[in-house]
């Protein structure tokens, strides 16, 4: 019997939630535009820099990039999870900037189970040069476990 994926349903709720951001806010700003393209343990998406998120020398502002990394990264462990995780701890990693209007695809990956804790690493390139824009890795963790006891020790 060939294998089937029996959590696809994971990967469409990635895609979902991130192509959705209006609702969201804050985290709504980073990914406007974005074009998703998830599958187990992965999200692989695309954007153009676009005004708004630019500095005053028109490149893609750091915080913006943390920002959408970090969207990255949930996605990502939500296509394996099915759930959103909170970050416990992430690092970034600043290469090259993005400028207004350049095409950057953001390419997250699981990279390590422990436990409740994932670990995530997101790399950012420009599209046409394939330069390397950031690399964030991260750590995330469910906020409250799935299944809790009966009765507390404490």
């Amino acid at each position: 019997m060939g294998a089937v994926e029996p959590l696809a349903w994971m990967s469409a709720a990635a895609r979902r939630w991130l192509e959705n951001t209006p609702g969201r806010a804050l985290n709504a700003l980073p990914l406007s535009g974005v074009r998703v393209s998830p599958r187990r343990g992965r999200a692989l998406c695309s954007l153009r820099v676009p005004p708004h998120l630019t500095d005053a020398e028109g490149n893609w502002h750091a915080g913006a990039i943390a920002m959408a990394a970090d969207d990255v990264c949930a996605a990502t462990i939500m296509s394996v999870e099915g759930i959103v995780k909170v970050s416990v701890h992430y690092d970034i990693s600043y290469f090259t900037p993005a400028k207004l209007h350049d095409e950057v695809e953001m390419d997250g990956r699981v990279v390590e189970q422990k436990g409740r804790m994932t670990a995530v690493a997101v790399e950012i390139r420009k599209k046409e040069s394939g330069e390397l824009v950031a690399i964030r890795r991260q750590w995330m963790t469910a906020s409250r476990p799935k299944c809790v006891a009966a009765h507390s020790k404490i």
